[in-house]
């Protein structure tokens, strides 16, 4: 414990706090995507053509915010769910038990959990 009472920081925490830091990141990415819909569905509903409405939008594009918030959600929630597996494990919670908690395969968390111990 902590001087504080809590328990000392983990990999898990670690990742959770990097996947919330993520999560507030990509909902600002998100609603300047979603910003820049509506100002193109607007646009069209003025009587612009296809061409002119999205021949001007301003890069990054609407998908390509899209992907890049997909891309970094992937990767930070796979994180947390690697070192959340790993920190169950270390309490002795069974793979069959953390697989059903994740409602994977057993074969799934012990693959996650070899990245654990072999990040390649």
């Amino acid at each position: 414990m902590t001087e504080t009472g809590e328990p000392p920081e983990d990999d898990a925490a670690r990742a959770l706090r990097t996947l919330l830091s993520e999560l507030d990141s990509c909902t600002v990415q998100l609603e300047q995507a979603k910003a820049r819909a509506e100002a193109l569905l607007a646009a069209r509903a003025s009587g612009l053509p296809w061409l002119d409405v999205v021949g001007s939008e301003a890069r990054p594009l609407i998908v390509e915010r899209i992907s890049t918030v997909l891309g970094v959600l992937s990767t930070a929630g796979h994180a947390w769910r690697r070192e959340q597996a790993a920190a169950l494990q270390a309490e002795d919670v069974s793979i069959n038990r953390i697989a059903a908690l994740f409602g994977v395969t057993r074969q799934r968390i012990s693959a996650l959990l070899r990245e654990t111990t072999d990040p390649t």
